[in-house]
């Protein structure tokens, strides 16, 4: 009887926790810019888990980047969502949110550059990149990926990189 009360008890405090995550998760924006199946071979074949990529920001002048790796692709959004509010940077902007100076950054193999552009002329980037700009609340910004690598994960992580050269 006493096991019962304690599986009975047990979903209201998830229940709670949930709706805590919620409340934070109002005033950030969240968008998942990659969803990957990854493997792992074990002695009776692969077992398979989701790697989420996540960029949250509140359009005010912060951003942050988590991934979450977990067996089913709700709980893989929650730790990429965790990660990401832990990552969050808050970088120096102009009073128009634009960017002071031109900047590039790398990381792993992605190269990218940020560029001031006129008022008026919007935000310029692709890929994650705009992404974490737009989360940002960056605008007035011109961006261009350098190298040849298409990891979403690694361009944006570059973007973050370019984005803390401003504190």
């Amino acid at each position: 009887m006493v096991e019962l009360r304690q599986q009975l008890k047990e979903p209201e405090r998830l229940d709670s926790n949930f709706n805590f995550m919620r409340g934070i998760q109002g005033e950030f924006t969240q968008k998942t810019i990659d969803i990957r199946r990854v493997a792992r071979v074990v002695a009776g074949g692969r077992r398979f888990s989701f790697r989420i990529t996540s960029v949250i920001g509140n359009k005010k002048g912060e951003v942050g980047v988590g991934t979450g790796k977990a067996a089913d692709v709700s709980s893989a959004m929650e730790k990429a969502f965790r990660k990401a509010k832990k990552n969050i940077i808050k970088p120096k902007l102009t009073k128009d949110f634009s960017i002071p100076y031109k900047v590039e950054a790398k990381f792993g193999s992605a190269r990218i550059m940020l560029r001031p552009s006129a008022k008026g002329r919007g935000l310029i980037a692709g890929s994650s990149v705009r992404i974490v700009l737009e989360l940002a609340g960056i605008k007035n910004v011109t961006a261009k990926i350098l190298s040849r690598s298409k990891n979403k994960l690694n361009n944006a992580q570059a973007a973050i990189k370019a984005l803390k050269m401003f504190k």
